[in-house]
């Protein structure tokens, strides 16, 4: 596998012919058997369940899983780092605090959107302007610097989450913990209308920034001395990437892992080149998420698992076989 290296554009043929399938296919996957028959027929029942639970719930896992993994490839880069993903950052830690203290006081709604969900992402943009006044104020920061002070972020939010868990009754406790288990569960598709502008957005960004991107693989010298500002790009990599985030932590609280797997897999059969890395990512993160839905849908069936375990449950494995390739590299 490690020799073997299709030609780009296809490999991301087979991706978008992929992600249809999974389009196609996700639907018809749960607790409840739906047919592609019944719902094109109008029967009612399959056609509820269809369009209105099981079709917002693939397109948010869809958009989901390519924030996550355009996310995750951004960072990667960003740090020269292949063990940084989307909530290194502490970005994650971020949102999730916010959600924890809206839950906490019993938040309700705001504008039509839930507290918990405002919170969240108001988190997510508290812990990103932490690290970009890092960065802007000490001028030639270090991207190990940001890294570090990033993990310092999540392990900070972390223990404020578990004060506050300590000081919640057990209801509060059980919402708590289950929303930082990560899920997909929607009706309708405001999740999917909010999410969608944002993926899209920061996924345009680092396709416009792919010469940069590509530049800063080669070492931060060596791109600076081509007219690369690593100041400007660290900045807009951090703003693209955590918007995401944010946005999706929003309405489907933290799932891990994912921008771990995809970017990883994806090179070996891609390459490095970011004009079409980004596209791979975009459409690969999504079937991934949306196949991990799948299966946390059927698995426990008529019960449903919560799909951030089953990818920490992924991703766990992964990064420690990560470690050992690396380290026989």
């Amino acid at each position: 596998m490690r020799d073997f290296r299709p030609h780009p554009r296809t490999a991301l043929l087979v991706l978008c012919a992929l992600w249809i399938a999974t389009v196609i296919a996700a639907p018809l996957v749960g607790s409840q058997p739906v047919t592609l028959h019944d719902v094109l027929r109008g029967e009612p029942t399959a056609a509820s369940i269809f369009w209105q639970i099981r079709l917002p719930r693939v397109l948010l896992a869809l958009l989901g899983g390519a924030g996550l993994a355009v996310s995750g490839l951004g960072f990667q880069t960003l740090f020269r780092n292949p063990l940084a993903e989307p909530y290194t950052l502490g970005v994650s830690g971020g949102a999730a605090l916010g959600a924890v203290l809206a839950l906490r006081f019993e938040g309700g709604q705001l504008l039509g959107f839930s507290l918990v969900s405002l919170a969240s992402f108001a988190g997510a943009l508290g812990a990103t302007a932490l690290l970009v006044g890092l960065a802007l104020r000490r001028e030639g920061v270090e991207t190990s610097t940001l890294l570090l002070a990033g993990v310092a972020v999540s392990l900070s939010c972390s223990a404020i989450i578990l004060f506050l868990q300590y000081l919640a009754d057990s209801t509060q406790t059980f919402r708590m913990v289950r929303w930082m288990m990560g899920g997909l569960s929607v009706v309708g598709y405001n999740e999917v209308l909010w999410l969608l502008p944002w993926v899209l957005g920061g996924s345009a960004m680092l396709v416009a920034l792919r010469w940069e991107l590509n530049l800063l693989l080669t070492g931060e010298e060596m791109a600076a001395s081509r007219g690369v500002d690593l100041a400007r790009l660290r900045f807009q990599i951090l703003i693209a990437t955590s918007l995401m985030i944010g946005a999706l932590v929003a309405v489907a609280g933290p799932i891990g892992f994912v921008g771990l797997i995809v970017p990883h897999i994806l090179r070996r059969f891609v390459g490095h080149d970011h004009l079409f890395l980004v596209p791979a990512c975009l459409l690969g993160g999504g079937a991934f998420l949306t196949l991990c839905d799948a299966g946390a849908r059927t698995v426990m069936a008529p019960a449903e698992l919560p799909v951030g375990i089953l990818t920490a449950l992924l991703g766990g494995p992964f990064f420690l076989w990560l470690l050992v390739w690396r380290r026989r590299d």
